[in-house]
């Protein structure tokens, strides 16, 4: 099956503009959900299509099952009919990511995200026989997320190709950071792509992704909408300027250190976010990291 057969109605299955969200706490460690829902509110106004909670920048190896609901319920109520809600449900067990998409389905999840099963390592049959009966197991549509980085495992192009085929599997969010191999899942499939990496968000878009996951939009998210639609545009003067424009930041908040730590630090200084609290083995930034992070948002252009 070639791109071109790809249903009008499918090809932006979650917008453009995706942010990762963080998960807030407060201080003593507990699920802040009316800073989530001032989190999700921020965003959706600052131009997000919709936004993706429980995923690892949202701490999810840290949240119960039972605050994972809390979270998408309160978000949900949060940003209305103005944005899709993408649930993270994926594990390296598969009978337990599907009681995840079935809890996110009940909550009113809009689509699910279901990482490759990281640190067990399985072999590709592996991969698509767990992400098929995830997809199998709720009517809500899907994106793979193939980020070997973390997971150990990479979805295969074969893997990508056989899993197109399935109804509701219609959407990546490619970390895997070869280009080629999203160029030929993109020229024999009809799965569209978002950007996991905000470092080949240019790139990716260039070589036909429809859109970006986003962990910088957290603070970048004007600029990531002007360069998305640049792009689409065709005006890639403007896209490059905004693209080089952001690098600061992306180093700061995606190389420092884990990218959760930073984000909560980078919203704090932007007045977005009370307390930078993370659940260990996570642990806050350092003053250090927040001076250093500081001047690289001032460097980006961005507010602080």
């Amino acid at each position: 099956m070639s791109s071109a057969a790809t249903p009008a109605s499918a090809a932006l299955p979650f917008g453009r503009l995706t942010t990762a969200m963080i998960t807030p706490f407060r201080p003593d460690g507990a699920l802040d959900l009316a800073a989530a829902q001032k989190l999700a509110n921020h965003l959706v106004e600052q131009g997000n299509d919709a936004l993706v909670v429980n995923g690892t920048t949202g701490e999810s190896p840290t949240t119960s099952d039972a605050e994972k609901v809390q979270l998408i319920e309160a978000v949900l109520e949060a940003v209305g009919d103005r944005a899709k809600v993408v649930a993270g449900v994926g594990t390296n067990d598969t009978a337990h990511t599907i009681e995840g998409a079935k809890a996110a389905e009940a909550a009113g999840a809009h689509g699910l995200l279901v990482v490759t099963p990281y640190y067990n390592k399985p072999p590709q049959d592996g991969l698509k026989a767990h992400f098929t009966a995830v997809a199998d197991s709720t009517g809500l549509p899907v994106m793979l997320y193939d980020i070997p980085g973390r997971s150990g495992v990479p979805i295969r192009t074969e893997t990508l190709l056989a899993l197109a085929e399935h109804p509701r599997i219609v959407a990546v969010k490619d970390a895997k950071g070869d280009l080629a191999a999203t160029t030929k899942v993109l020229a024999n499939s009809g799965l569209v792509y978002y950007c996991g990496a905000d470092e080949l968000n240019l790139a990716t878009l260039a070589i036909g992704g429809v859109g970006i996951v986003s962990v910088v939009a957290h603070v970048a998210s004007p600029q990531y909408r002007q360069l998305i639609d640049a792009a689409v545009a065709g005006d890639l003067e403007t896209a490059r300027r905004i693209d080089r424009q952001v690098i600061p930041a992306v180093e700061a908040i995606m190389t420092r250190t884990q990218g959760a730590i930073m984000v909560k630090a980078a919203l704090k200084l932007t007045g977005i976010l009370e307390h930078t609290t993370v659940r260990l083995p996570l642990v806050e930034a350092s003053a250090g990291l927040v001076d250093g992070l500081t001047t690289d948002l001032k460097n980006a252009g961005l507010t602080v």
